[in-house]
C-alpha cells in the first residue's frame, strides 16, 4: 500500500486520539465572528484593516476576505515577512518602530508590498528620513494617544506637525493617523465602550486636521480595538478600523461585553491527571506552558482565574474554573464562594478550557486542530507562526 494510499485509509484524528495539551479552534465559531465584525463595519461605511497579530495564521486570515486577501494590521515585522510570503500586499505595522528595523521594512517595500509603520517621535522620523537614500520607504502613519493608554502624542501637539515636516524633507510619504482606544478594556458589560469608541474617533479625526491645517496629507486616518469596533455609533471621518482578537474573543471580552462565551472560538484541551478530593482539586497536563500567564479576567467582577472549564464538546461547567496553575499542571476546582459541584472527571478523561486572552494562549501553541462545533473530529491542522 502506498504512503496515500496509507493516508487516505486512516482513521480520522478527533480530540479524543490527539496529544494534549492542544489549542483547539472551533471553525464555526470563527466564522461567525468575522461576519460579525464585517457586516457592521460596512454598515458604518468604513474600511477594514483587521489585526491577525491574534491568529498568527494565513489560514485565519484568508478567512477575513471574500478574496482571501485584504488589508491586514501586524504587530512584528516577522508577521509581515509570514503574510506577504503567502500574497498579503498591503499591510500595517503598527507598533512603534525601531530604527533597526527599518531594513526590514525597506526589503518587504522593495518585493512590492506596501507597508506602513507607525512613529510618534521626531527621532523616529529623523531614522526614517536617514534610511530614505539607501532604498524604497514605507508609509507612515503617526500614532495618536486617544485616552492615555499607552504611546502617541495628543491631537494638537505641536510634535506632530513637526514630524510631519522631517518626513516630507526625507522624502518619506507621511500617510496619516492611528490611534488605540486600549482603555475600552477596562470597560464592564458594555458599559462606557460607545463612548471610548466616540473618543477614540474624535480624537484620531482632530489630530488628521490638524496635520492638514498646517499643509500636511492624511488621508489615512485609523481608529480601532475590539471592543470599540463592535460598540462605536459614527465613524465620521475615519477611513479604516483595527480590530484583532474579534475573531476567536476570550474572557477578557465576555467580561467587558463584547461577546458571550458561546462566542468564544479558541480553547486548549486538556487530559485529567490527578485527583485532590480532600482539597477539591482535579488536575490536569495544562499548566500555563499551555495557558499562559494571563490573568486579565483577575479585576473584573468574575475573575476566571485561567479559564473557564467545558466538557470536551465545548459545554462550560457552570463556576468551574482552573483555579491555580504551574509550568504543566493546572488546578480546576469549584470557583471560591460558588455552591456548584466539582464534575465527576475521571482519570484520562478530556476537557476544553476557554482562555482569559486568547493572544497570549495562542503564543504558546504552534498551530490550531481545527473542529467544527458540535464534532469532536479534527478538520484540519493549522500553522502559527511565531517570533519577531
Amino acid at each position: 500500500m502506498n504512503a496515500a494510499a496509507k493516508t487516505q485509509n486512516s482513521p480520522a484524528e478527533t480530540l479524543e486520539s490527539i496529544e494534549t495539551p492542544a489549542l483547539v479552534l472551533d471553525l464555526a465559531r470563527v466564522e461567525r465572528n468575522i461576519a460579525r465584525l464585517s457586516q457592521r463595519l460596512e454598515s458604518l461605511g468604513v474600511g477594514f484593516r483587521p489585526h491577525v497579530k491574534t491568529a498568527k495564521s494565513v489560514d485565519v486570515a484568508e478567512r477575513l476576505f471574500a478574496s482571501g486577501r485584504g488589508p491586514i494590521t501586524v504587530s512584528t515585522i516577522k508577521e509581515a515577512e509570514y503574510f506577504a510570503d503567502a500574497g498579503f500586499t498591503d499591510m500595517t505595522y503598527a507598533v512603534g518602530l525601531a530604527p533597526d528595523k527599518i531594513a526590514r521594512v525597506q526589503a518587504l517595500v522593495e518585493r512590492g508590498i506596501g507597508v506602513t509603520v507607525l512613529i510618534d517621535t521626531i527621532e523616529q522620523a529623523q531614522a526614517l528620513a536617514d534610511a530614505a537614500p539607501t532604498g524604497n520607504m514605507p508609509g507612515v502613519l503617526i500614532e495618536i494617544d486617544c485616552d492615555g493608554h499607552r504611546g502617541g502624542l495628543v491631537p494638537g501637539d505641536p510634535q506632530l506637525p513637526a514630524i510631519a515636516g522631517i518626513l516630507r524633507a526625507g522624502g518619506v510619504e507621511l500617510c496619516g493617523v492611528l490611534t488605540h482606544a486600549g482603555e475600552s478594556y477596562n470597560c464592564r458589560n458594555g458599559e462606557g465602550i460607545p463612548e471610548a469608541a466616540e473618543q477614540e474617533r474624535a480624537a484620531a479625526v482632530e489630530a488628521a486636521e490638524f496635520l492638514r491645517r498646517h499643509g500636511h496629507a492624511a488621508p489615512v486616518v485609523s481608529v480601532g480595538s475590539t471592543p470599540t469596533a463592535h460598540f462605536a455609533r459614527d465613524l465620521r471621518g475615519v477611513t479604516e478600523v483595527r480590530a484583532g482578537v474579534f475573531m476567536f474573543f476570550d474572557l477578557v471580552m465576555s467580561g467587558i461585553g463584547v461577546c458571550t462565551p458561546d462566542d468564544i472560538a479558541l480553547s486548549v484541551l486538556a487530559t485529567v491527571i490527578g485527583h485532590k478530593p480532600d482539597k477539591g482539586w482535579i488536575l490536569t497536563d495544562a499548566g500555563w506552558m499551555a495557558m499562559s500567564r494571563d490573568r486579565g479576567t483577575a479585576r473584573h467582577p468574575v475573575d476566571q482565574g485561567y479559564g473557564v472549564v467545558c466538557d470536551i464538546d465545548g459545554v462550560v461547567h457552570p463556576d468551574v474554573i482552573v483555579t491555580d496553575a504551574s509550568q504543566e499542571h493546572g488546578t480546576v476546582s469549584v470557583r471560591p464562594g460558588s455552591t456548584a459541584s466539582l464534575p465527576d472527571l475521571a482519570i484520562g478523561q478530556r476537557i476544553r478550557i476557554l482562555p482569559n486572552h486568547a493572544c497570549a494562549t495562542g503564543a504558546q501553541h504552534d498551530r490550531y486542530q481545527v473542529v467544527r462545533s458540535g464534532d469532536r473530529e479534527i478538520v484540519a491542522t493549522w500553522q502559527r507562526m511565531r517570533g519577531w
